[in-house]
């Protein structure tokens, strides 16, 4: 099938499915569209028969279609940065200590918990997955998806200081959590030796080349856009950092996700004081507030579709469901111990780790890292169990996020504004 062909398929089901859940449903786009998708994925599968030709039509399609590339390796640096172009560098310093603990020693914690809990599980269910792949399941599953996380966040009424947190998290975990898994990748094919000094300096060049890179690219783009008064210039100039920036960090080997979103941060602070006219605003957040809508339709459509080509056995079900209260439980000890650690320095609402806990979305970033394992059967219960975990994450967490939010808040007084 031609590239034209798949892209203009998954467009037309986004449309589609976009007009459906606004005219009758009224659900959170990202989630209307996921569960739309996921729904005629089901229906489909029940209702055609095995040698059906629509069947095989439908599998051709989503056969064409690379999940792990087409997500980290091309919707990712566009979502990261439409993202960070919108948020207040104030607003995340003021609690920056909290971010950088939660992005960081928060996916350590959560990914050694998930990995020993789902070592167990599945051996208590009779499925045989080494111990490696456990740890790399723990990885892929641990970091809140920023583009799950800030989608639902603009529908539900979360606290600023809260907001600001996952918000700040979300955008910076998934950097270290893909850097912990390509290691662990490398040690469960034989390609590395584990050794603590691999795990620093991976995480030492991965974090601070990206840095590096998104404050050059964004700093480059900032000069570029002072000596031009021409809004076609300007996003054009903000597209090229979006996807320049993000293709060299990856050819560099330095943290993609980190550059563009350092680079998104830098642009979007700067830029609007005193450099970007009024219509140029206009036009620039217009633009990137459009290709975050038409991307996140995309990406939740293909996450729905994607259980067409999922292998799911009754073992493999009772895995993922037991696997939802382990990976809840594990993010809410790695927000916990962090946000304990910081106690001394800062005070803090335990109820805080409740929401961020419920709040920690999984989305298409842990399914296309699921994706990349070698092929294979542990591969295939990985995928489905990380496939399960993302599904209940966006349906039921994303939908009743601002029901908890205001269930907590009836049973005390919530001084989130002292979480720093």
């Amino acid at each position: 099938m031609r590239l034209f062909d798949i892209i203009a398929a998954l467009i037309t089901l986004s449309a589609l499915f976009s007009w459906f859940n606004d005219r009758f449903l009224k659900l959170p786009t990202a989630i209307g569209l996921m569960l739309i998708a996921l729904l005629a994925s089901l229906t489909a599968l029940l209702l055609i028969p095995g040698n059906d030709p629509l069947e095989h039509d439908i599998r051709r399609l989503l056969a064409g279609i690379d999940f792990n590339e087409t997500v980290l390796h091309g919707l990712l640096g566009f979502l990261l940065f439409a993202g960070a172009l919108h948020v207040r560098v104030a607003d995340l310093a003021r609690y920056k200590w909290s971010i950088l603990l939660l992005a960081s020693v928060g996916v350590v914690i959560s990914a050694v918990l998930v990995g020993g809990g789902a070592w167990l599980l599945f051996f208590l269910v009779g499925l045989k997955v080494p111990l490696i792949y456990c740890l790399l399941f723990g990885a892929l599953i641990s970091p809140t998806d920023p583009i799950a996380v800030l989608s639902i966040l603009k529908q539900a009424a979360v606290p600023k200081s809260l907001e600001n947190k996952i918000t700040g998290e979300s955008l910076f975990n998934d950097g270290a959590a893909v850097v912990l898994f390509l290691v662990l990748a490398k040690i469960a094919t034989g390609a590395e030796v584990a050794h603590p000094g691999l795990f620093v300096q991976a995480f030492l060049t991965e974090a601070f080349g990206g840095l590096a890179l998104g404050l050059v690219s964004g700093g480059l783009a900032y000069l570029m856009m002072r000596g031009s008064d021409n809004y076609q210039v300007e996003v054009l100039i903000t597209l090229a950092v979006a996807s320049g920036a993000y293709a060299v960090a990856e050819h560099w080997q330095v943290s993609a996700p980190i550059t563009v979103v350092v680079a998104g941060l830098l642009i979007g602070n700067l830029a609007r004081e005193g450099v970007w006219s009024a219509e140029t605003m206009r036009y620039v957040d217009a633009f990137w507030e459009l290709i975050d809508e038409v991307l996140n339709a995309v990406l939740f459509v293909l996450i729905g579709l994607e259980v067409i080509v999922l292998t799911i056995s009754g073992a493999i079900l009772l895995a993922g469901l037991l696997a939802i209260p382990l990976v809840l439980l594990a993010r809410a000890v790695s927000t916990g111990l962090p946000l304990a650690a910081l106690r001394r320095f800062r005070s803090w609402s335990p109820r805080a780790v409740a929401i961020l806990t419920w709040g920690g979305l999984r989305g298409g970033i842990s399914v296309a890292m699921a994706l990349s394992l070698p092929h294979g059967e542990v591969r295939d219960v990985l995928v489905s169990v990380t496939y399960i975990v993302v599904v209940f994450s966006i349906v039921v967490q994303g939908l009743t996020l601002g029901a908890v939010i205001r269930a907590i808040g009836q049973r005390g007084d919530l001084e989130f504004s002292t979480v720093r």
